[in-house]
């Protein structure tokens, strides 16, 4: 079997110069072969960056397009596929972008593998360890504080035991942000976990302490991303601060720079997007490093239906991957563009047994959102 194209698409809802929030807009690819086989992958990145990386010409042996690299090879040989692109890209790649290029990749090489053997990816990767993995909901707050009540509640109604909020107006004023999470903590009462993800936005380790004590009343189960993932002496400070546990890494990729952070950031749980990080092939590497320093993987997924599968199948295989985010985007990205996408019921996804990941693209979305 051979890679006979590599077809890169990119969807937007909104158009061209409107704004544009998570799950708005996404990249998808799919890997063609000589057997009628096609994989599909995600990066949840630019989708113009990540197209120019993969359909760009060489220019030295550093600067090749992936595209270029994978024409005519097998697509069973999945690790030595990514450290061939990994290599002939390092110029504009090794980190960001060509690695987010390159797990869309990775993922639609699993994808064909699984349909090859006529197995779920789940079992090449070792064998699953549970048929249902817990998982909790993620919503974009609104700027209305007091909104939030109605937005938590339906999550609950909906089954999930574990609710995170973040992006929109979250972290911009302390008042607001105090004043969200207590509406949400008395809404959903006291056995809900809760989560809060700043994106980054407390930006120092003093503030995002003093803003830990002031919500210490609310009993926060986690605090994602309080400062950027390169501000590792942050971390550290925190760390042995707050009492809530600390995470983050969603921004970061590859093995290295995952590393350089669970050894420096002291983080209770650490967040790979498996669209960014480097696909399947370079999760398993970053879940080895979490459990050789005592950290919970918890990977980041708020994307298409694409994403959500790709997750589902790796902790489904991962002896402690026992949690799972699951988007509350409205999107229809999020909603439709999986056909099969995977439900949520009574805090719970299923993880699903059919060959490779088992996803069906709608092309009516395709066409409708096609940049």
């Amino acid at each position: 079997m051979r890679i006979t194209d590599i077809e890169v698409i990119c969807l937007r809802v909104p158009t061209a110069g409107q704004a544009c929030e998570w799950g708005e807009d996404a990249v998808i690819v799919k890997v063609h072969t000589d057997k009628g086989i096609v994989g599909i992958g995600e990066a949840d990145s630019s989708p113009a960056v990540v197209k120019a990386c993969i359909e760009t010409p060489h220019s030295n042996l550093y600067c090749y397009g992936l595209k270029e690299l994978l024409l005519g090879e097998n697509p069973l040989e999945i690790e030595r596929l990514w450290n061939k692109m990994y290599w002939a890209s390092n110029y504009v790649g090794r980190r960001g972008a060509g690695i987010h290029a390159i797990s869309a990749i990775d993922i639609a090489l699993w994808d064909i593998a699984g349909q090859f053997y006529g197995v779920p990816v789940h079992t090449l990767l070792g064998g699953k360890y549970r048929e249902q993995i817990r998982a909790y909901g993620t919503f974009i707050p609104a700027p209305n504080p007091a909104d939030n009540r109605a937005i938590a509640m339906r999550l609950v109604e909906q089954g999930f035991t574990s609710i995170k909020f973040g992006g929109g107006v979250f972290g911009d004023d302390p008042e607001t942000d105090v004043q969200i999470v207590k509406h949400v903590r008395e809404a959903v009462g006291d056995d809900i976990d809760v989560q809060i993800d700043l994106a980054s936005k407390w930006r120092t380790s003093g503030h995002s302490a003093q803003m830990c004590k002031r919500l210490a009343p609310f009993n926060l189960n986690w605090v994602e991303e309080p400062v950027l993932a390169d501000d590792l002496a942050g971390y550290k400070k925190l760390a042995h601060k707050i009492e809530p546990k600390l995470a983050g890494g969603e921004s970061l990729t590859t093995r290295h720079e995952f590393k350089h952070f669970l050894e420096n950031s002291d983080v209770d749980i650490v967040q790979p997007d498996i669209t960014r990080c480097g696909g399947i092939t370079e999760m398993k590497k970053i879940y080895d490093l979490a459990q050789l320093h005592g950290v919970q993987l918890v990977p980041h997924g708020f994307s298409t239906g694409i994403l959500l599968a790709t997750s589902v199948h790796f902790l489904a295989a991962t002896e402690h991957g026992t949690l799972m985010e699951y988007s509350q985007s409205a999107s229809p990205l999020f909603t439709d563009l999986v056909s099969n996408r995977l439900p949520f019921s009574d805090g719970f996804v299923v993880v699903p047994d059919s060959p490779g990941l088992g996803i069906e693209l709608s092309n009516d979305v395709i066409e409708q959102f096609r940049v």
